[in-house]
């Protein structure tokens, strides 16, 4: 194998044109290692498929014919990987320099890990804290369901599954890692029959990164594998995509939770928006009308408990 294939990058883009050509162009700038690019469009119509050809003709573009989430699309691109190494990277990233050297360079020193992640900034500098969290627990669903988390968030005891400060000089040991910078080893992607197909999106990372686990890797992250992450850094609280998240925990829950502690689990996991939405409530009648979108976007996710609460479905066979 030449050493140009050991590396695979897989971008999925759907409807993201603009932030995806940036992704790219920030990819060969900056990437060093060199690597093999595989792109799949997950029937974007926003023109995305044409304008990646267009610009980067080298890269392997698969156009999906439907929608198939970040899980199926990803899947689908490894099919074509050729590299030892599959490096997983959001079409909202710019990779900075250096990033991809560390990257390959920790597989190299800590390769019993297995998975490898890197640390994630806005693009004004600032932390993006979501690049690796730790798993969820009864106390962490506690935590949350009870707000002590908004309450203390630089406290590692009430924001267990944060991971709030990487080392800069050593690696550090989490449990997941993003899918926005995810390397992990071809071979141990495959064993795994890489994204459980239960996952559209949300939770496939997490998923991913325990049964990795369970496989006897162990993940770390270090923190001079930096990139921008533009995703989430203006969002606003938005039903729809709380109920996917919500979703997403549950089903982990379900998933991955001894069996004692699945029903509890979910318990907890229902009073968080269940207290969300209480708590704007009453912020919201007592005269803070800042809170009176996210109290009706609260009450939205409450409606839909019953969809969230079950999960995913089982994929058809």
């Amino acid at each position: 194998m030449s050493d140009m294939a050991r590396l695979s990058v897989i971008i999925v883009s759907y409807n993201t044109r603009d932030l995806t050509l940036a992704a790219i162009r920030a990819l060969y700038e900056n990437a060093g290692h060199p690597f093999e690019l595989i792109i799949i469009d997950n029937a974007s119509d926003d023109g995305s498929a044409d304008a990646i050809e267009d610009e980067f003709p080298t890269a392997r573009l698969i156009r999906s014919s439907r929608n198939r989430g970040f899980a199926g699309a990803n899947n689908e691109a490894a099919r074509y990987a050729t590299g030892d190494a599959l490096l997983l990277l959001n079409p909202d990233t710019e990779v900075l320099p250096g990033a991809i050297d560390r990257l390959m360079a920790l597989r190299a020193e800590w390769p019993q890990a297995g998975v490898w992640g890197g640390r994630t900034i806005y693009a004004d500098g600032t932390p993006n804290p979501a690049s690796c969290w730790r798993r969820q627990t009864l106390w962490s669903l506690l935590v949350q369901a009870t707000g002590l988390s908004s309450l203390a968030r630089r406290s590692q005891l009430l924001n267990p599954e944060r991971v709030l400060k990487l080392s800069p000089s050593e690696p550090t040991p989490v449990d997941i890692v993003s899918g926005c910078l995810l390397l992990i080893d071809r071979a141990l992607f495959e064993r795994l029959g890489g994204f459980s197909p239960r996952f559209f999106m949300y939770g496939e990372d997490a998923d991913l990164c325990l049964r990795a686990q369970a496989a006897g890797a162990r993940p770390i992250v270090h923190a001079d594998a930096c990139i921008v992450h533009h995703g989430g850094s203006s969002e606003r609280v938005r039903a729809d995509k709380l109920v996917r998240l919500i979703t997403a925990k549950s089903t982990l829950i379900q998933v991955h939770f001894p069996r004692g502690q699945k029903h509890l689990g979910l318990a907890l996991l229902a009073a968080w928006p269940l207290s969300r939405m209480l708590a704007h409530r009453l912020l919201s009648g007592l005269g803070a009308h800042r809170y009176r979108e996210q109290a009706r976007a609260w009450s939205r996710v409450w409606s839909r408990r019953g969809e969230w609460l079950a999960g995913f479905p089982e994929p058809v066979a």
